[in-house]
């Protein structure tokens, strides 16, 4: 039986709802600074380094040019530091880490990162699937597609 890790520090979900390591990627969805109506999808892929952020309606990220990352993957970053652990997120993208890497910004920093197109409306539609789980009301029913989590007094 596996047990659900606590995140290793707080996390504020106002800027970055959704963060997780998955499908080879840190991957998740990033609030734009400017705009309530527009997130962004971000991902950096394990191993090969490269990079993608678009909005939610499937245009680049303005701020992706160059050589340089944009503010959503330092936030991603950053929060999966937060929710997994600086050493948990190296180890997943495989970056060495080495000393003083204490951020995602830190971690990103360290890779020769280069863009290519990723699968955003799959991790979007991966968001908006956790957001429908607010929805459902307070039941001690199992919930069918939560059915492959252990159930509270089993994990005991």
């Amino acid at each position: 039986m596996l047990r659900v890790a606590p995140p290793a520090r707080a996390r504020k979900l106002a800027k970055v709802p959704f963060v997780e390591l998955a499908d080879g990627r840190l991957q998740g969805v990033v609030s734009s600074g400017s705009d309530v109506e527009r997130v962004y999808v971000s991902s950096v892929t394990a191993g090969s380094h490269t990079v993608d952020c678009r909005t939610n309606n499937n245009r680049p990220c303005g701020g992706l040019r160059g050589n340089l990352l944009c503010k959503h993957l330092h936030a991603l970053a950053d929060e999966a530091v937060l929710q997994y652990g600086i050493a948990q997120v190296a180890r997943y993208l495989r970056i060495d880490a080495g000393d003083g890497a204490d951020s995602g910004a830190d971690l990103l920093a360290r890779t020769d990162a280069r863009h290519e197109p990723g699968p955003a409306a799959v991790v979007f539609s991966r968001f908006l699937r956790h957001l429908a789980y607010l929805e459902v009301p307070p039941s001690a029913a199992p919930v069918p597609e939560l059915h492959w989590f252990p159930a509270t007094a089993a994990a005991r």
